[in-house]
């Protein structure tokens, strides 16, 4: 091994030992203990034989509990008791979503039901102090809404932490305490939290609390961060903390542990001690680049055909909200790919199955359990595991298919952005032609960009050495899982 790869693994390791001991420091001195209430998967976090108040947690969409951490951790270290829970169809919980999504009588009330049965279970702890609710993008609507049927029925809750919030239930007087928080880069969001702080005093601004008797409001911004970002901004978890102390009129000394800074140290170092490993592997002699005019042949015209193929016929089989159709257009792209460069050879030749192998294992072994452990739900149920399954029929033609064509990990950095453009805008087209079932396909160009940034990374230092099958095995596999644990089920009406 070159001295340069002893050094990156060594430095890679260093940066990973010293987040794992950072990230495991923030949980040694907690209670972290996993229950059920029904099909729903709760953790409960707490000091040792805290009597604190009690803070109901719940996460966005395509979210799950562990991506709540930064605050179930720190208001946990703050001296609270935390329930965190995974909605239906999300993260663990076995029982997918099911109604009308897009009727308040529909879906959402299911969730709300959920959401008071967790609420139920708070107020059976020890305790004689109202519960909080906490909660980010999607859960703070069902929050709301939740905390308004809460009072109706005379359990009314002490306060609202909305994060990154939308939400038409607000109105001038219900919730009575809430504290909204909207990262600096969500525009829209700030303004729709902005208006519900202005439901109480019209000219109010942002940073400014507003009160009108028993109603209190504050609108507050995390700086330099977006829709997720602000789940580990400390700006926000601060301001958490704070609004609860002074809604139980409590005091406490904890420090808010920077999660975010370490799990993103921990992930890079998992990344980058993956490049030594490959160094290790076979290697493989050099594909020839596709000529310019073949390259655009074989992205173009599979990223126009995919949607015109696929989504006018598109009809839901599958319990995950549009992954049957992320399979069909994957694998028709990808096939299309195959043919249009004149490479489909290629898969036929002799494959490294050893590099194939380690991509898979290290990126769904090793990166996916630290990602479960300290950022998002990354381990399926028996569900879950059948989708993958399936999706993998379409990725994996799909990255066969994109590796080859984008050069095997050698070709040029324009090719390597144009096929990723076109690919995210055959999703959109594939959208915009079925709105009506293909909206929730938008939802997911995030995982697709973040995959590639990770993934694609390590798949391209397999490809330059083992071969773009290699590669494009290990990614489609990976891609399969990645999206398989993310998208939530979904059972239809």
């Amino acid at each position: 091994m070159k001295s340069a790869h002893i050094a990156i693994a060594i430095t890679a390791l260093v940066a990973m030992l010293v987040s794992v001991f950072s990230l495991e420091r923030v949980r040694s001195s907690l209670e972290i203990e996993s229950l059920e209430l029904g099909s729903t998967p709760v953790t409960r976090y707490q000091l040792p034989g805290s009597t604190g108040p009690v803070v109901v947690v719940a996460h966005g969409f395509a979210g799950s509990r562990q991506i709540m951490q930064a605050y179930s951790l720190n208001l946990a270290q703050a001296g609270y008791r935390v329930l965190a829970f995974d909605f239906q169809g999300h993260g663990r919980n076995p029982r997918p979503m099911s109604g009308d999504v897009s009727s308040i009588d529909g879906t959402t009330a299911l969730m709300i039901a959920e959401t008071r049965r967790v609420i139920a279970s708070a107020h059976a702890l020890p305790g004689d102090q109202p519960v909080s609710l906490l909660g980010h993008s999607m859960a703070t609507d069902i929050l709301v809404r939740s905390a308004i049927a809460e009072r109706e029925d005379n359990r009314p809750v002490a306060a609202v932490v909305a994060i990154s919030m939308f939400s038409e239930a607000v109105t001038a007087t219900m919730p009575e305490r809430l504290l909204i928080v909207s990262g600096q880069w969500e525009s829209r969001l700030r303004q729709a939290a902005l208006n519900a702080v202005q439901l109480v005093e019209g000219d109010a601004e942002e940073g400014e609390l507003v009160t009108s008797g028993t109603v209190a409001r504050l609108a507050l911004v995390a700086p330099w961060v977006e829709h997720v970002g602000v789940l580990y901004s400390p700006t926000a978890v601060r301001a958490a903390v704070n609004w609860l102390d002074e809604t139980y009129g409590r005091e406490n000394n904890s420090t808010i542990a920077p999660t975010g800074f370490w799990i993103l140290l921990l992930l890079a170092g998992i990344v980058a001690v993956f490049y030594p490993l490959v160094a290790r592997l076979p290697g493989r002699e050099t594909m020839r680049d596709l000529s310019n005019r073949r390259f655009l042949t074989a992205v173009i015209l599979p990223a126009i055909a995919a949607p015109i193929v696929v989504a006018p016929f598109y009809d839901n089989f599958l319990p995950v909200l549009v992954a049957d159709y992320l399979m069909i257009h994957l694998a028709v792209f990808g096939m299309l790919q195959l043919w249009l460069s004149g490479r489909a050879r290629e898969i036929a030749r002799p494959v490294s199955w050893r590099a194939a192998g380690l991509l898979t294992f290290w990126g769904i072994a090793v990166f996916g359990l630290a990602l479960d452990r300290y950022a998002a739900s990354f381990w399926p149920n028996g569900e879950r595991l059948v989708l993958i399954v399936l999706l993998a029929l379409g990725t994996v033609p799909f990255m066969l298919g994109d590796s080859i064509v984008t050069g095997a990990g050698r070709g040029a950095l324009w090719r390597r952005i144009a096929a990723r453009i076109l690919l995210l805008a055959s999703l959109i087209a594939g959208a915009l032609i079925d709105p009506e079932n293909l909206t929730f396909v938008l939802i997911v160009l995030p995982v697709f960009m973040l995959f590639f940034f990770v993934h694609g990374l390590m798949g391209r230092w397999v490809a330059r050495r083992s071969g773009a099958v290699a590669a494009g095995l290990g990614l489609g596999l990976c891609l399969a899982w990645a999206l398989g644990v993310s998208f939530p089920l979904f059972a239809g009406s």
